[in-house]
């Protein structure tokens, strides 16, 4: 879903990643960047990852895509929106590099962006994903038996690795590399990839984001769900995963009219034909 409103700067807060070299630099430059501009009125307060403050209006995070997740799972329970600069590797969903900063001071200037909705999921182990859930073994030494429900009626079982339940968001990250299909971010929907399935007939599966999906495991040992790589929790024989009810909200820069596909190319290369020798 998509929003056209004007931000409120007055409480500006920015995240920095300190694992990551020059992040606190950069973030000390953006705090100093957005006071010169007039954007706001007082100066910006940095804050550590580890310490993300609640009473904002708006989060700057500095680092990657891994910060940024932090980041929009802590802030869509406060319905604040978040913007990422990228100091990481790939930086999917980070918007800007650090040396676009004027660039992106001159875009919120000009409000020439938009905030988008994006769906989340919440599992019965008690965590949240804006990319995706991972259900696998606690030990990865053999493969599982995943029972698959919807609504609670079975739908497969899977001999595999693990499964991934994920967003649209999150079909261009772990499930795309295992298989799953590339999803726009505006639908709703929720996209289920085995990892590494033992069978051939194993295929991702599509449903709607009303859907209630169960795993149930067919072993008694431990087993985990991992949210976005980062938050783990631990069950035992099955895990529900759901809507989440908050979304996350991300500030996006009007760049063209067709980010999304823009970033699959420049990101992913996406359907780049190989260059002639």
């Amino acid at each position: 879903m998509e929003e056209n409103i004007s931000l409120n700067l007055e409480n500006t807060a920015i995240i920095f990643n300190a694992d990551i070299e020059g992040s606190k630099d950069f973030a000390l430059k953006v705090s100093d960047a957005f006071l010169k501009s007039s954007l706001v009125k007082n100066t910006p307060k940095i804050h550590a990852l580890d310490d993300m403050p609640k009473d904002v209006s708006f989060a700057i995070a500095i680092g990657g895509d891994g910060t940024l997740l932090k980041c929009a799972r802590h802030y869509s329970k406060l319905n604040i929106p978040v913007f990422g600069f990228n100091m990481g590797r790939l930086g999917y969903l980070s918007q800007a590099l650090p040396n676009e900063l004027d660039y992106v001071i001159e875009k919120i200037k000009n409000k020439d962006y938009r905030l988008e909705e994006r769906l989340m999921l919440k599992s019965s182990a008690d965590n949240i994903a804006l990319n995706d859930m991972v259900v696998k073994k606690e030990l990865n030494a053999r493969t599982s038996v995943l029972d698959l429900y919807i609504n609670d009626l079975p739908v497969c079982s899977y001999m595999a690795d693990g499964l991934i339940i994920s967003t649209p968001t999150g079909s261009t990250a772990y499930a795309l590399s295992a298989g799953g299909p590339v999803i726009t971010p505006g639908m709703n929907c929720i996209l289920i990839v085995p990892i590494c399935p033992h069978t051939l007939t194993a295929r991702p599966v599509v449903v709607g984001s009303n859907e209630t999906i169960t795993v149930k495991m067919c072993d008694n040992t431990g087993y985990q769900i991992t949210a976005d790589g980062q938050d783990i929790k631990h069950f035992e024989k099955e895990v529900v995963i759901t809507k989440n009810e908050n979304y996350a909200k991300l500030l996006l820069l009007n760049k063209d009219k067709k980010d999304f596909y823009r970033i699959l190319r420049q990101k992913l290369h996406w359907g780049v034909a190989p260059h002639k020798c």
